[in-house]
């Protein structure tokens, strides 16, 4: 059971509305030598369009995960090279084991991050699985700072446009709005630049 970050999701959504991006995990598979600290992983990402084949490869899963999906979104969301991981756990759920060994137990994996103002954003997945969890949790994460960045860059461009047509009370409110959206968010110099027309 995956739990997204809640804060400021009601407003990044109604803000993006048909535009927000979801992003699912389909398949993954992971390859390992266990001599070595490189780890390979194989994604199978669906974007709500199409169902994108990732690859990428760090020590351990959650970084080749979040590498691969910094690969593909980088460059369009460059807050994404920003934000950093703060702590990781995985914590097993002995009273959901199935078997006598408890190894089948559902497991929870946490995963906090920072965002370049130094915030802390917390994504947690539950299942059977661990590597699935990790892999949700790490995808569920790059799903918010996506969001966020498109969310204030929306923001942003109806403030201006509102701000060309005179409209105050629409400018209050896109200004209180990226005020909210700005603190989700993880800065790049482009949303710097931005920031010094509010």
């Amino acid at each position: 059971m995956l739990q997204r970050h809640q804060e400021n999701l009601e407003l990044i959504k109604r803000v993006l509305d048909k535009n927000y991006v979801e992003l699912h995990l389909a398949t993954l598979s992971v390859e390992e030598n266990a001599d070595e600290t490189k780890t390979t992983v194989a994604l199978g990402l669906s974007d709500g369009e199409q169902t994108l084949q990732l690859r990428g490869s760090g020590v351990g899963l959650v970084d080749a995960v979040f590498h691969a999906l910094v690969e593909r979104y980088g460059a369009e969301y460059p807050s994404l090279r920003s934000i950093e991981l703060a702590d990781f756990q995985v914590v097993a759920k002995l009273d959901t084991k199935n078997g006598k060994t408890g190894v089948d137990s559902v497991g929870t994996v946490r995963l906090e991050v920072h965002n370049s103002e130094g915030r802390s954003f917390e994504f947690s997945d539950e299942s059977r699985s661990v590597s699935r969890s990790a892999a949700r949790t790490v995808v569920a994460a790059v799903e918010y700072f996506v969001n966020a960045e498109r969310a204030f860059i929306t923001l942003h461009q109806a403030r201006l446009d509102a701000k060309e047509r005179k409209r105050v009370d629409l400018v209050t409110r896109y200004t209180r709005e990226l005020a909210e959206v700005v603190e989700s968010t993880s800065f790049t110099e482009v949303i710097e630049r931005m920031k010094e027309d509010l």
